[in-house]
């Protein structure tokens, strides 16, 4: 939605209680540095919906809100931020503002503001206007109110009232809704839980932002191939679904406003606080076997219209290396690279690829490995896995995943499990086809683990620099131990010398983390 746009939303108020319904509605949109202006005639309710709305954002539903009206503004403190609820009805121009120390206020805080118009022109336009109307003609309880999201406002309006309506279609609408810890991404996620007792997953994806074009007029993102919105990881559910591997079933969803409603598999993983547990990540190896073993199409039957999973080609393959020299080498290693030496390194990436790209390829999940892994004790067989973080799945390379799990950059996984596991896969894949070259799949399995190595150590260096999330360089030396073996591989020798040349500290003595 561009900017400068509105969105509007009407909700009736019937009586108090639906106010302060509406107040938990508004909660989860209000952020440090909003503004929220409360409109409507003496006796609206304009005072009772901010006294809701701090209650709830304050935690405490006992807490004594008074009206401004005299005091001209409130202040209030909760975990996030502070907020500050004015009353302007005895302003008589905007000028009057500055004196109360409106500025000072203001900053950083959630701005609730009555009568906000008799001072409009000093009010930004980025901003939740709520208007309230009586109908005594109804009741002397009922109320309507407007809500009109204005400028950045808008877009996040449009989407709250598309999951009020999802939710509301759905059944879930009165289920009490909690935060889950994020991850490096811009999703988010909520565990809804129903009064009735069941549970649920709510998904906020939003459509990703372009970033700068990077090459061929081109973003980062569309030449990676990754997800621009919800719709891939609703086909790549459907699809896994399909085959009988235990993606979460989808509720209900709003593919335009980057919702989804989903199944909840729980919080068991596969590994614990002392590492990987063998038999759930044997589990997860046999799920790839069995997948990789079956002819998968590029496309899923998705609706409203079938899905063209995106293959892993050569350009997406180079630019993931490319974050190493971009990211990695002149923030964590201090060693920026010469034209010729960047020039050399990308070269040889697409020389040692070529054989990779001309492979049969497969549904690569991309994200296989222990945060995006569930265990599911009450199912049978390969269901006993739960699969998450889909949606940038591609046609490429079956050792990708394989090596994405057996090389986890969060969790070390044994260099024993690891070669075990890597060989029960192999078993797996040789009984199913006779022909499986074991020797040609340890050479691209080598090669994809280096790739993706190299990868993840440009991301966490991205992650800290651009993003200011350092939490990931405690990672840096276990990946950095898995890019040493995996240049050894003798297919990689020629890579490693230009390692060796420029990065040589990765390749030294690295401990597991």
């Amino acid at each position: 939605m561009p900017e400068g746009t509105t969105s509007r939303w009407e909700i009736e108020l019937p009586d108090e209680g639906a106010t302060e319904a509406l107040a938990r509605r508004v909660a989860p949109l209000v952020h440090a540095g909003d503004l929220v202006t409360l409109s409507g005639d003496l006796g609206a309710g304009k005072t009772t919906l901010a006294r809701a709305l701090i209650r709830v954002l304050t935690r405490d539903p006992e807490l004594e809100v008074p009206s401004p009206t005299f005091t001209l503004m409130q202040l209030y403190d909760t975990d996030a931020f502070p907020i500050v609820h004015a009353d302007l009805y005895r302003i008589k121009s905007p000028g009057e503002l500055a004196g109360l120390g409106w500025d000072e206020a203001a900053e950083g805080a959630l701005v609730l503001v009555e009568w906000a118009e008799r001072a409009s022109d000093e009010l930004p336009s980025d901003r939740l206007d709520i208007a309230l109307r009586l109908d005594p003609g109804r009741s002397e309880q009922y109320r309507a109110a407007v809500l009109t999201g204005r400028g950045t406002f808008a877009p996040r309006l449009a989407r709250a009232k598309a999951l009020d309506d999802m939710l509301g279609r759905s059944g879930w609408l009165e289920a009490a809704r909690s935060h889950m810890q994020g991850d490096a991404s811009t999703r988010a996620y909520e565990r809804l839980q129903h009064p009735d007792g069941r549970r649920a997953i709510l998904m906020i994806s939003p459509r990703r932002a372009d970033g700068p074009p990077v090459r061929f007029g081109k973003p980062y993102s569309a030449i990676a191939r990754l997800a621009e919105d919800i719709g891939p990881f609703l086909a790549m559910a459907q699809g896994l679904r399909e085959r009988g591997y235990s993606a979460p079933e989808i509720y209900a969803s709003e593919p335009e406003a980057g919702l989804a409603l989903l199944e909840d598999l729980g919080t068991e993983g596969v590994v614990d606080a002392g590492g990987p547990i063998p038999e759930r990540l044997s589990a997860a190896t046999a799920v790839l076997a069995s997948l990789h073993q079956t002819a998968l199409p590029d496309w899923i039957d998705a609706q409203p219209e079938p899905y063209r999973i995106p293959p892993y080609d050569i350009e997406a393959l180079a630019i993931e290396v490319e974050l190493l020299v971009d990211w990695y080498a002149p923030h964590i290693a201090r060693a920026p690279l010469s034209s010729g030496a960047r020039a050399t390194f990308v070269n040889l990436w697409r020389e040692t690829l070529a054989e990779i790209i001309a492979a049969p390829a497969t549904w690569t999940l991309r994200d296989y490995h222990s945060p995006n892994l569930l265990w599911l004790p009450e199912r049978e067989g390969l269901q006993k896995v739960g699969l998450l973080d889909f949606q940038d799945c591609v046609m490429g390379h079956p050792a990708y995943d394989v090596a994405s799990l057996l090389q986890d950059a969060r969790v070390t996984v044994p260099d024993q499990l690891e070669i075990r596991l890597l060989g029960e896969y192999s078993r797996l894949r040789r009984h199913a086809d006779p022909a499986f070259d074991i020797a040609a799949f340890a050479r691209a399995y080598a090669i994809m683990g280096a790739q993706r190595a190299t990868k993840i150590l440009g991301i966490f260096a991205r992650l800290d620099k651009r993003d200011r999330k350092p939490q990931y360089l405690a990672h840096l030396p276990r990946v950095q131990h898995y890019l040493a073996k995996d240049l050894a591989h003798p297919a990689l020798a020629t890579m490693r010398g230009w390692y060796e040349a420029h990065l040589p500290q990765l390749l030294g003595p690295q401990g597991h983390v």
